[in-house]
């Protein structure tokens, strides 16, 4: 099996999951007690998220890219970057590691696309929501991209940081999500992605009207597929 380098703790919540997610799929793939060979690089969130909110972008993509060197180095073959958001500074990653990029975007779009949508309402943090490098990421794909709008996305971001980044989940936030994909489908998406890899934490498919595509267990198949390949 191949070996996987995951840059994670942004938050640990959601990257947890991910190693449950990627292990669960290689035993149902090879039976028995096997379990995937994976490498975490496990951040400190805080640190992190001041960062972003101080627009220290350039700072962070010299953090994570020194990230996937090292894990290159420890013997991965592939990296994730357990995180949407981060995925702003994913061509840096890419350019400082010979080791492969497995973009979270990508195994959303082929999912999406082999299930017959083509409008893509976008859940995340307000970084993902607000700028281009998602929507142009599944745009090159053919796909049309929208988020909420622009009134709503600080409450989404709220609770996303404040809420489930920090293990809470809470019913009524589940009420603002699904009314804000109710919203979504009024105007037009015929799908829903879980853009932020904590939603799939407070939004379960049953709770939304739309289609959802959860980025967190497409990115973890994506590695499975990778580790066995």
């Amino acid at each position: 099996m191949k070996t996987i380098g995951l840059i994670g703790g942004m938050s640990w919540e959601s990257s947890l999951h991910y190693y449950r997610l990627i292990n669960q799929g290689v035993r149902a793939a090879r039976g028995g007690i096997v379990s995937a060979p994976l490498l975490l690089h496990s951040f400190d969130f805080a640190e992190i998220a001041a960062m972003q909110a101080a627009g220290e972008w350039g700072a962070l993509a010299d953090r994570l890219a020194a990230a996937a060197q090292g894990l290159h180095a420890a013997g991965a073959e592939a990296i994730l970057i357990c995180t949407n958001t981060m995925h702003k500074v994913a061509q840096a990653v890419d350019d400082a590691s010979p080791a492969a990029l497995i973009h979270i975007a990508d195994p959303l779009a082929d999912a999406v696309i082999s299930a017959g949508h083509s409008s893509v309402g976008l859940l995340g943090t307000r970084f993902t929501m607000n700028e281009p490098f998602y929507h142009e990421r599944l745009r090159a794909r053919g796909l049309q991209t929208a988020s909420p709008p622009v009134e709503e996305r600080d409450e989404l971001n709220r609770i996303i940081f404040e809420e489930l980044c920090a293990g809470r989940v809470n019913d009524s936030s589940r009420a603002t999500y699904i009314d804000s994909i109710s919203r979504m489908a009024a105007n037009g998406a015929d799908c829903v992605a879980l853009a932020c890899t904590e939603i799939m934490l407070l939004v379960e498919p049953e709770d939304s009207m739309l289609p959802s595509f959860d980025t967190t267990a497409l990115h973890a198949a994506a590695a499975v597929d990778f580790v066995l390949s």
